[in-house]
């Protein structure tokens, strides 16, 4: 492998592996492939669009010495960007979701990131409490009512932005399909900006027209009602369906997905939490709704022999001070 001199170097080439011990439990007839995420720099997927998006705004002069690199994110894009940042000489802001882990916060805060949580910026504030908690809302209010005021920043805007969906294109796409040697029947990935399963899903679709998608979108028992305001929610996966179209983000390709599977947290959780001790591996939550996703559709009779890869986004390690390893927590 050599010397590597710097992490942008260890960004990508993260492993497959077959769930071949929960494939057994399970009585699985179809193959689920995972790709294991954590294997990044940081410990999440997000690396791979962090790295991406500083270094084409630094091609498009958009990201200069001495500038701060700003964003909002429900954690991990944070992460990946304040470290990528620190490798680069940047100085990093983020504004941050109240309710991730405590984890986040911490691990942000270690890369000499500024954190300022969402309900700490007026602007935010009010916008998510006047349109029911729509992120798409909120960015826009910071970009308008408070970024375009500053000089020396670069906004990264994960959710707009095109390198996001195109570093998929370019590498999580081809890694996947140079493994299974082209062997693959079904993608299975979250939607969060969009990104992941668009960039991935178009490559793949390229190479096998006969592939298909399915899309994992929260359960309504874990998104926020009027009966329940704060349930616990799957981080960093939003929904897409059955909501307004300016609230999806314009990375996420509507017409990439052949199927939408809906995920409750607490079936996230028990996955997350079974593979741990089958497969010996700790993931995190929408990596437990990826992977119960994958064995509902390994369950059907007419995708016996098929070959199923899941994206599975983090690390397990960023979630120790949640709900998702207290086994005494049902729901």
């Amino acid at each position: 492998m050599g010397i590597s001199r710097s992490i942008a170097e260890l960004v990508g080439r993260t492993p497959l592996l077959e769930l071949s011990s929960y494939e057994k439990k399970h009585d699985l007839e179809a193959r689920i492939l995972v790709k294991l995420e954590y294997f990044n720099p940081n410990q999440s997927v997000k690396d791979r669009i962090a790295l991406a998006m500083v270094e084409d705004a630094e091609k498009k002069g958009l990201l200069k010495p001495g500038y701060t690199i700003v964003e909002t994110t429900s954690g991990n894009t944070g992460i990946g960007l304040a470290a990528i940042a620190a490798s680069k000489g940047y100085k990093f802001r983020v504004y941050i979701q109240d309710q991730v882990s405590e984890e986040r916060f911490q691990v942000i805060k270690a890369f000499g990131g500024e954190i300022i949580k969402l309900s700490e910026e007026p602007a935010i504030a009010k916008t998510i409490e006047e349109t029911d908690g729509d992120f798409v809302a909120a960015i826009k209010a910071l970009k308008e009512q408070v970024l375009d005021k500053e000089e020396n920043i670069f906004f990264v805007d994960q959710c707009s932005n095109p390198a996001n969906p195109a570093i998929h294109e370019a590498t999580t796409g081809p890694e996947i399909w140079e493994d299974t040697a082209g062997n693959v029947d079904i993608l299975v990935a979250n939607v969060g900006t969009g990104g992941t399963i668009s960039g991935t899903g178009k490559f793949l679709k390229s190479k096998n027209p006969e592939l298909k998608v399915a899309a994992i979108q929260p359960g309504k028992n874990s998104l926020p009602s009027e009966s329940n305001p704060a349930p616990e929610e799957i981080t960093g996966v939003h929904p897409f369906e059955g909501i307004p179209a300016e609230r999806v983000p314009s990375t996420m390709n509507l017409n990439i997905y052949d199927e939408k599977i809906e995920v409750e947290t607490i079936d996230a959780y028990k996955a997350a939490r079974e593979v741990a001790k089958t497969d010996g591996i700790l993931v995190g939550t929408s990596s437990g709704a990826a992977i119960y996703a994958a064995t509902e559709l390994a369950k059907r009779p007419e995708n016996k022999g098929k070959t199923i890869v899941a994206v599975l986004p983090d690390t397990g390690l960023r979630y120790l001070s949640t709900n998702l390893f207290h086994e005494d927590y049902q729901g």
